[in-house]
């Protein structure tokens, strides 16, 4: 009894699969054998025995309230996207109204802090005296193997960093504002760094995570960049 019993299982699943395959290759078939659908038995989660047709609108149904949703979060994404695109926009055209290199490093500072709520901004720049430091508010940067070491991912791939800071990379970047950031983005100036370091803080511990996308800050620190060079610092 067993054995027939295991023998009819094994038979059941790959005729099951055929015919399976046959009726999605064939969503025609029961308008030409309606008698069939008087002989089939469908369950409800409820346990309540429901017609084919009644099935297939709550299936439909299901289908259509996931496709909703993934609707209005395509929807939602597209929002934000515009909300970015403007305020990227009015950020570019503060810079570009720079006549200095402190107004433009004022201006960043304003935009970001109130454009895109950062907690606190840091910038780092080569090549630039003590004078020019003091009143442009920039901390200097002198690239060597143990800052390459402390920050690998804007220094060594010239990519921007997003996450959590250790201790040693928040004080470097923060100063005396270091112990207050929870996330923070590292931003690359030109290649590898080589026009400075962008560093933008937040007191929120998601705010900058290492999955997030990277275009815009990308794009930040190429028009950031770009602009410094306007200007002999």
């Amino acid at each position: 009894m067993t054995t027939q019993a295991n023998a009819e299982d094994s038979v059941a699943a790959p005729d099951a699969q055929r015919v399976s395959d046959y009726l999605a290759s064939h969503p025609d078939f029961f308008d030409a054998h309606p008698e069939l659908l008087a002989q089939m038995q469908l369950s409800h989660p409820s346990g309540k025995a429901v017609s084919l047709i009644e099935r297939q609108v709550q299936v439909l149904r299901t289908q259509n309230q996931d496709l909703k949703k993934r609707l209005l979060e395509l929807v939602d994404v597209a929002r934000d996207n515009d909300r970015l695109s403007e305020r990227v926009h009015r950020l570019t055209l503060e810079l570009l109204r720079a006549a200095s290199l402190t107004e433009l490093l004022d201006s960043l500072e304003h935009s970001l802090r109130n454009e895109f709520l950062a907690d606190a901004v840091a910038l780092h720049l080569p090549a630039v005296d003590e004078s020019r430091l003091r009143e442009t508010g920039a901390r200097a940067l002198h690239i060597d193997d143990a800052l390459r070491a402390l920050l690998p991912t804007p220094l060594v791939d010239g990519k921007p960093q997003c996450g959590r800071l250790k201790q040693d990379q928040a004080e470097f970047l923060f100063g005396d504002q270091a112990a207050a950031i929870e996330s923070c983005a590292v931003i690359p100036l030109g290649d590898h760094a080589c026009a400075g370091l962008l560093s933008i803080g937040s007191r929120e511990v998601n705010r900058f995570n290492p999955c997030m996308g990277t275009l815009f800050l990308s794009h930040l620190g190429e028009l950031v960049a770009s602009l410094l060079g306007r200007f002999d610092h």
